[in-house]
């Protein structure tokens, strides 16, 4: 019998010797071990305990371009602004400890070309963002390969999923069938301690119940004893160390006195520690993987085609629509979406009409019509009709995608209290562990006449195994996953966890007034025109900004126009975010924007205006020619929300591009004390880091001219109406344009902080009490599992309540 030198598994046939003597059962074991050693992670081996490193055979595959990209293509993400950095998710199959883990993030992070790396050690999911220009997609697959893991398409983790279920009901099952059993065969012990049981009943009583107690021991516990062991490889003391000192302290102390025909054995006590333990740890992970779901179910509206046409001069008809893979399409190119279809790429509706579902994206369960010139967003279900639009980004820069990649990153962030609380619990093992040896020791020796040493040894156990920190390593990751899957039903989606924490401590929140705190629904209440000029010219001028204010008068043109005419093409377009848009129309320079915009252009202004619009000039060969005033309408609820927000603490701004007189207006009537208008995205952008200097800042914003001022804030936070481009940049996004939804992830993050103290709270308070009981000797082992798991479930069931009212 031979005993493989990479992965320890036994084999009898002819073994693979490499020049130094060692064995292996196959060769890709010996290349496994070969490179390992040759690059220098040697280290590995000594991290795993030897002879039992239970590693998988290493896989025969090897990627070259071709085949690498027709697997793994439809994963890669790639930056819109830098198109070389790619983003890839892959599941590296054959993980199963922390020195796994750590093999390969040395590994792939060595591997140049390689920039940032997160492995999840909970789903084996592995997130790697690569230069291409440096390190082909085929070099990394092959590189997980040659460490000896198997690197598979993510969607094929829930396979996985469901298998570690299944695994775990299997175990569970087995637990609760003997201890039931088990209980039976000890009370009739216990009985006969009353009844005069003979000695020759007693023993095959005691064997009964070392029958029953085996299986949960070897099988049920056996998730402890590896956890425990790879912990021990690391040199750290985690709470499976206890756990699997006290269950198997309890079970061959028992065989011993079996064996030496003692009067008390604890196998019955061994068996349900195991038992109630592992239920708590069951119940904690279906709870902790329901929170997790929440998080991903957005991945299951994805489609693999759609109907399309490339980019052409004219609009296809239908029959001319093939199927074609949804990667593969760009911006600029025809996509038709039919009833019962998911639109995937966003868009402008061309022709056609239809009625389109957005519940799975942000909660609204009426369906909308949209008709040409509509945007259309991706997510979207066709419920009935038809329509043919342009698209206006790539799959990789669509706003599901976008979505789907924030909720897919969310896991891997963690809070800072949570870090904490992770030092904590990794000194605390050793503590607890010391504690157990002097309680044995002080008992064993102690001139105590009611106590011996078999109680001495009881007590030991019961110290192990009551400490146990998993209460305190649960505190703050169940409740954000349990806040986190509350949001996205609400249509709220956090960047990750810290923004929670970060959330609850913020100060001051700032709103961006048109599209935030308004509807962005503006409309032309009059017009001034100081000379004659081509009313195309400015429609082109105006078509060509997505600013609310520049639709607005794009959109009064075409219903309102003083003469016939016809739009024409525009050359030399600059558009100056915030501030306007100039461009060549037939030879002749305009300009459109606002009136610091224009002045700056030369033209001349007088100081009457209207206080309750925003304005549009327009300037056609270097002259003024019109003036538009517009006005806005504010969004339902936005003044009760702000009235919340003050109610909260939170000291509330606006930040507007508007005239000061205008900001200040809309700001009385909603309650706002301060405003701070005639504020390009810059200026929005160096205020709010002017405000950080003193407290932690929210900045709100529909994510069109304020990015700047949402990546500068603590936290920035988008608009639904302005999602699509501002996923990127922001730290939540509300998915639908209610400022409610603020209110309601304000006071999420506020209880979810609440509650994190409060679990902390709960774990420490129990273990400063029940540990001092255990070492005096007043809990027995059962008891103190039962105690112990009790303690994780009341973090559990804390974590809950944030599900409710809040």
């Amino acid at each position: 019998m031979f005993v493989c030198k990479h992965c320890a598994g036994h084999f009898e046939a002819e073994a693979v010797i490499d020049a130094n003597g060692n064995e292996f059962c196959c060769n890709g074991c010996k290349n496994v071990y070969a490179y390992l050693n040759s690059q220098g992670f040697g280290e590995f081996y000594s991290k795993l305990k030897k002879g039992e490193q239970n590693l998988a055979k290493p896989s025969s595959k090897h990627f070259d371009k071709q085949s690498a990209g027709s697997m793994f293509s439809k994963l890669l993400r790639r930056d819109e602004n830098s198109p070389f950095i790619c983003e890839l998710e892959v599941l590296i199959s054959g993980i199963h400890c922390p020195a796994c883990i750590w093999l390969n993030e040395k590994a792939l992070s060595n591997l140049e070309g390689v920039l940032e790396l997160n492995i999840s050690a909970t789903t084996s999911k592995a997130r790697v963002l690569f230069d291409e220009r440096k390190t082909a997609l085929e070099e990394i697959l092959n590189l997980i390969i040659a460490i000896g893991y198997d690197p598979k398409p993510f969607n094929e983790v829930n396979g996985a999923k469901n298998s570690l279920s299944r695994e775990h009901y299997a175990k569970l099952i087995v637990a609760l069938a003997c201890s039931m059993n088990i209980m039976w065969v000890a009370i009739a012990v216990y009985s006969g301690y009353f009844e005069g049981l003979s000695a020759g009943a007693k023993k095959i009583l005691h064997f009964a119940e070392f029958v029953l107690a085996s299986p949960p021991v070897f099988y049920t516990a056996s998730v402890f004893y590896r956890s425990a062991l790879s912990s021990l490889k690391l040199r750290q003391i985690s709470m499976d160390v206890n756990v699997s000192l006290g269950i198997l302290s309890v079970y061959f102390y028992s065989v011993y006195a079996m064996l030496s025909g003692s009067e008390q054995v604890y196998f019955d006590s061994a068996c349900m520690l195991v038992t109630f333990i592992f239920t708590g740890k069951f119940l904690q992970t279906k709870a902790t993987q329901k929170a997790a779901q929440e998080l991903e179910n957005i991945s299951s509206l994805f489609v693999e085609q759609v109907m399309s046409v490339k980019n052409n001069s004219r609009i296809p008809s239908i029959s001319e629509f093939k199927p074609c893979d949804v990667s593969e399409v760009k911006s600029g190119d025809f996509v038709l979406l039919r009833s019962g279809e998911r639109a995937m790429i966003d868009g402008v509706v061309l022709s056609g009409e239809a009625s389109v579902d957005n519940s799975s994206i942000n909660g609204e369960s009426v369906p909308v019509g949209i008709s040409k010139d509509d945007a259309l967003l991706s997510g979207a279900l066709c419920a009935e009709g038809s329509v043919i639009y342009k698209a206006t980004s790539s799959f990789q820069g669509s706003f599901l995608n976008k979505l789907s990649k924030l909720l897919s990153n969310a896991s891997f962030a963690r809070a800072q209290i949570e870090e904490l609380a992770n030092k904590i619990s990794s000194h605390f093992g050793w503590a607890i562990l010391g504690l157990c040896v002097a309680s044995f020791v002080f008992w064993s020796v102690a001139n105590i006449s009611a106590w011996s040493g078999a109680s001495a040894f009881g007590i030991a156990i019961s110290v192990l195994v009551i400490a146990c920190p998993c209460a305190l390593s649960l505190a703050t990751p169940i409740a954000t996953l349990v806040a986190m899957g509350t949001a996205t039903k609400r249509s709220i989606v956090f960047k990750d966890a810290k923004v929670l924490e970060t959330l609850a401590k913020c100060d001051i929140i700032a709103f961006d007034k048109t599209g935030t705190l308004s509807k962005a629904n503006l409309k032309v209440l009059s017009e001034q025109r100081f000379l004659p000029f081509d009313d195309g010219a400015l429609l082109a001028l105006a078509s060509a900004s997505t600013h609310p204010i520049s639709k607005a008068v794009a959109s009064y043109i075409l219903k309102n126009a003083l003469s016939p005419f016809r739009q024409g093409a525009l050359e030399n377009i600059q558009n100056i975010a915030g501030k306007g848009i100039t461009a060549t129309y037939k030879g002749v320079k305009i300009a459109g924007g606002s009136a610091a915009f224009v002045k700056n252009l030369g033209a001349s202004l007088s100081d009457d205006t209207q206080d309750s619009s925003s304005e549009y000039y327009f300037m056609y060969d270097g002259k003024l020619v019109a003036r538009f005033f517009l006005d806005d309408e504010l969004r339902e609820g936005a003044k009760a929300s702000i009235k919340e927000l003050k109610q909260m603490g939170l000291k509330v701004l606006m930040l507007s591009g508007d005239k000061q007189i205008v900001a200040s207006k809309v700001a009385s009537e909603l309650g706002i004390d301060e405003s701070h208008g005639e504020l390009n995205p810059e200026q929005k952008g160096l205020l709010i880091k002017e405000l950080q200097k003193s407290a932690n800042v929210v900045m709100v914003g529909d994510g069109i001219n304020d990015i700047l001022a949402l990546k500068s804030a603590n936290v920035g936070i988008a608009m639904g109406s302005g999602a699509s481009v501002s996923v990127g940049v922001s730290d939540v996004v509300l998915l639908r344009d209610e400022l409610s939804d603020l209110v309601f992830a304000l006071r999420l993050a506020k209880k979810t902080f609440k509650v994190i103290k409060e679990n902390l709270f709960i774990s420490l308070v129990y273990n400063a009490l029940s540990i001092p009981l255990a070492m005096a000797g007043f809990i027995i082992p059962l008891f103190a599992a039962i105690s112990m798991s009790f303690s994780s479930l009341l973090v559990v069931l804390n974590s809950l309540r944030l599900k409710g009212r809040l």
